[in-house]
C-alpha cells in the first residue's frame, strides 16, 4: 500500500497503489481522480486524459475521472439568492444557464499522506477565499477537504465542506465518474435502486414533476447496456442501498455506493449511444435546487450553516469475477 508521485503534463500526481488498483490523483488541476486501474485486470476502469487531451481537459475537465461538481447539473440563468445573499454563477452553457458549478481546475493543497499494512491515504483541502473567480460567483467562503483511502479493492472518497462565512449557504455536490464499457455495452449490466424519475423541461432543468419509471424499473433487477443513450435524472425515493452496481458477463464488476443522508438523485449519462462510456453520476440534490419552489427534503439542498462541517461519504468497490452468486 503505497503514494508515490507522478506527473500529468508537467502538472504532479499522486499515485495511490494495492495490489489490486492503482489510482491517480491530480491535486494541482482540480483535484480529480483522473484514473484508475485495474491491476488484476490490466484494464482502465475510467476514462483517463491523455497528455494530448490537454486543452479539451482545461476546457471542461468534467470529461474525464471522476471530477466533482459544486454545485451539479444547470442552474437556470446561474443566479439565485439565499439568506440575504446574492449568487450569479457564469453563464457557460445554452440559454445563458450555468452548468456543473464553480468547481474546475483550481489547485488544492497535500495535507496528508499515510501508508500502512492495510491501505493508504491522501488528504487536499481547498480555501475558496484563495480564488477569486469563485467568490465573485460564490461570495460565502468555504473550506474542502477531501480524503481518497484505498484498501486492496475499496476506495473511499470523502468531502468536508465547512462554511467559514457568517450567513448559511446553499450547498450541492455530485460526481461526473466517467466509467468504460470497452466497446462491449452488451456484456455490462446496470443494476440501480431508484423510485421514479424527473422531467425535465426544454432546457435540461428540472420541472419538479415526479413521474413513474416506466421502462426504468429495470434498473431495479438488471438492465443490459446495449444500446442505450442516456441523460437521466432519476430519484433514489425510498430505495436502499443507494448502490449502483455495473456486471460484466462473466461477473466480473464494480459497485458504486453513495452516503443515503445525503445522495438522493442519480444521473445517467451515456454521451451518445453506449459505446465506451457510462457515467453514473450521484448527486446530493436536484439541478436548480436553490430555485425549486420544492422543500430542502425534495430537492436535497444541503444548508452549510456557519462554522457547521458536512461530510459527504462515497465508495467504489471492484467486484472480482470469482464472487459472482
Amino acid at each position: 500500500m503505497t503514494v508515490s508521485k507522478g506527473t500529468w503534463n508537467g502538472y504532479e500526481t499522486y499515485i495511490l497503489k494495492s495490489k489490486q488498483l492503482e489510482v491517480t490523483l491530480l491535486p494541482k488541476l482540480g483535484n480529480n481522480v483522473i484514473g484508475i486501474r485495474d491491476l488484476q485486470e490490466n484494464r482502465d476502469i475510467l476514462r483517463r486524459p491523455e497528455e494530448s487531451d490537454k486543452d479539451f481537459y482545461m476546457q471542461k475537465p468534467y470529461h474525464f475521472g471522476m471530477p466533482m461538481l459544486m454545485p451539479p447539473g444547470r442552474i437556470r440563468r446561474g443566479h439565485f439568492e439565499y439568506d440575504g445573499v446574492e449568487y450569479q454563477f457564469d453563464q457557460n452553457t445554452a440559454n445563458d444557464n450555468h452548468i456543473h458549478g464553480l468547481h474546475r481546475n483550481q489547485s488544492w493543497r497535500v495535507a496528508d499522506i499515510d501508508e500502512n499494512e492495510t491501505g493508504c491515504q491522501i488528504v487536499t483541502e481547498l480555501l475558496t477565499a484563495d480564488d477569486a473567480n469563485w467568490m465573485r460567483q460564490y461570495p460565502t467562503p468555504l473550506k474542502l477537504e477531501m480524503s481518497l483511502q484505498l484498501q486492496g479493492t475499496s476506495l473511499m472518497q470523502r468531502l468536508k465542506i465547512t462554511n467559514l462565512g457568517e450567513h448559511a449557504a446553499p450547498f450541492g455536490f455530485g460526481l461526473h465518474t466517467w466509467f468504460l464499457l470497452d466497446g462491449e455495452p452488451s456484456r455490462w449490466t446496470l443494476k440501480i435502486p431508484v423510485s421514479d424519475q424527473l422531467v425535465q423541461d426544454e432546457e435540461q432543468i428540472p420541472t419538479g414533476e415526479v413521474i413513474p419509471l416506466h421502462e426504468w424499473e429495470e434498473l431495479n433487477t438488471g438492465m443490459n447496456m446495449a444500446h442505450r443513450n442516456w441523460d437521466n435524472l432519476l430519484r433514489i425515493g425510498d430505495k436502499r442501498p443507494v448502490s449502483a452496481e455495473l456486471r460484466r458477463d462473466d461477473g466480473y464488476g464494480l459497485r458504486y455506493s453513495a452516503d443515503p443522508d445525503y445522495f438522493k438523485y442519480w444521473v445517467l449519462y451515456t454521451k451518445g449511444e453506449s459505446d465506451q462510456f457510462l457515467c453514473i453520476e450521484p448527486y446530493t440534490c436536484l439541478p436548480d435546487a436553490p430555485n425549486s419552489t420544492h422543500p430542502r427534503e425534495f430537492t436535497g439542498l444541503i444548508e452549510l450553516e456557519p462554522g457547521v462541517p458536512v461530510e459527504l461519504s462515497l465508495q467504489l468497490d471492484v467486484i472480482e469475477k470469482y464472487t459472482m452468486l
